[in-house]
């Protein structure tokens, strides 16, 4: 009864912000078409915090509002959901689908977990490195999972809480997920808008990066010193049994791993090495970099045709793709009405010319934002706002990075931040080995994610020029 009491009042809720941000919008002399785009969009967000598990229904409704009103025709809708961003998920989905099947990733980090001389503090590092790197190299979900996974084996052998080691790791795979234009679902939104290739981010992201890594690393070392000291005493009791930890964690090479890894490097490569071969061969700006995952996971559903269903049905997450999808039409949708082009002329009334707080602004309120929502869902709202500031003769290449790094390190303030998290979270529930609190994780998140924001602004404005190059 309490819950259904609940429900209700949360409904009740919801329906009295869509009209209020509907009777809003008119005061602000909206047109019907910005003030239906409008409140269809605030629902969608505020929906999605309240109702998270129906997300996808949410945006159902809303996309077919939009549709019913007349606010968009369907050519436009189309045009708007991003297709090209939702077929490189796809792709790159499958070919991580092949690699995790294979174990590759266990197979690298077990090699490192079991070297000599191990330390407490060289475990802690190795994680940490490896977490970032993980997602740099794949996805952020991709990395928590092969990292939990070797954090619970961890935590039994040494008979050590996980819970801390699981804190660093995904704070590290969020940190790491801003490296690359593959280590998040919005660097490549970004990218693709933006027009951005994979070494710009190399040059640009990726080293920013390993700096805010390095810091955060420092400040987790102190944070967690009790439990790493723990750690070292159990390390040195059990005298660094490397042969025993090894049969636990490690998986012996195989023919499978090799052929996979092989796959894998080779996508990795041409995708570093796009925006070279479409110039060498006349290819439209990052049509290589959306075409080579294509590439990829068609060859691999050709190579095991047996499980080419399976890897479109088990490993393409088509629940978050199709959020995804509908999301990025409504974005759209508040362009085509016009609606971002107010809102960007508002901020840039506010900045009133002022680099630095255009810079500034974006960087903080993705950070705060993507605390508490969606950072795809927050990335695709700024996206076409940025679009308008550029239509206004503002220079925006800063923007993009401030946007990028804003929406992957705020996503550590809160345990609801990221997509990492959330499956962290529930990984760790599911085991049964350890239970976090919200503040709990909002001390040393709030910590790391101010720390982690500041790095970067002082970054983004400090060196200006050199990211907007």
């Amino acid at each position: 009864m309490a819950k259904d009491r609940s429900i209700g009042l949360k409904y009740v809720f919801l329906t009295l912000a869509c009209l209020a941000v509907f009777w809003f919008s008119g005061r602000m002399n909206f047109t019907f078409s910005q003030s239906v785009s409008s409140t269809i969009f605030s629902a969608s967000v505020l929906a999605t915090l309240l109702f998270w598990e129906s997300r996808v229904a949410i945006v159902f409704f809303g996309v077919a509002g939009l549709i019913l009103t007349k606010t968009v025709d369907i050519d436009h809708l189309v045009r708007f959901s991003s297709l090209e961003v939702i077929l490189f998920l796809v792709g790159m989905m499958i070919v991580i689908g092949l690699i995790r099947e294979a174990n590759f990733f266990n197979w690298v980090l077990c090699r490192i977990l079991t070297l000599k001389k191990m330390t407490a503090v060289k475990l802690v590092i190795i994680i940490c490195l490896s977490s970032a790197l993980l997602a740099c190299l794949v996805d952020e979900v991709t990395s928590i999972i092969v990292m939990m996974a070797l954090i619970f084996v961890l935590a039994d052998y040494f008979e050590v809480n996980a819970l801390p080691f699981l804190i660093i790791s995904v704070m590290c795979t969020n940190i790491g997920s801003s490296g690359t234009v593959l280590g998040n679902p919005i660097g490549i939104l970004i990218a693709s808008k933006a027009g951005l290739t994979f070494e710009d981010f190399m040059l640009r992201a990726f080293p920013l990066m390993l700096v805010v890594l390095l810091a955060a690393i420092a400040i987790l070392l102190f944070w967690y010193r009790g439990e790493i000291r723990k750690m070292d005493a159990k390390i040195k009791e059990v005298g660094n049994n490397r042969e025993t930890f090894a049969k636990l964690i490690c998986v012996p090479m195989t023919k499978d791993i090799k052929n996979e890894f092989l796959i894998f490097v080779g996508t990795l490569i041409f995708i570093s090495l796009h925006h070279r071969l479409e110039a060498a061969f006349g290819f439209t700006r990052n049509s290589l970099l959306l075409s080579i995952p294509l590439i990829s996971a068609g060859t691999i559903m050709l190579w095991r045709r047996e499980k080419a269903r399976e890897y479109i049905e088990k490993d393409v997450d088509w629940w978050t793709l199709i959020f995804f999808m509908l999301l990025f039409a409504q974005v759209g949708t508040l362009k085509y009405t016009g609606v971002t082009d107010i809102i960007s002329k508002g901020i840039a009334g506010l900045a009133n010319g002022s680099q630095f707080f255009l810079i500034s602004f974006i960087l903080w309120v993705s950070a705060l934002g993507s605390s508490v929502l969606d950072n795809v869902l927050l990335v695709a709202t700024f996206i076409p706002v940025i679009g308008s500031l550029k239509d206004m003769g503002v220079e925006t290449s800063v923007l993009w990075w401030s946007l990028l790094f804003g929406g992957c390190l705020g996503g550590n303030i809160t345990m609801v931040g990221s997509t990492a998290n959330i499956v962290a979270m529930g990984m760790l529930e599911k085991s049964g080995k350890a239970r976090i609190s919200f503040f709990q994780w909002f001390k040393i998140g709030l910590v790391i994610g101010l720390a982690s924001t500041a790095i970067v602004w002082a970054a983004l404005t400090g060196f200006t020029r050199f990211f907007a190059a």
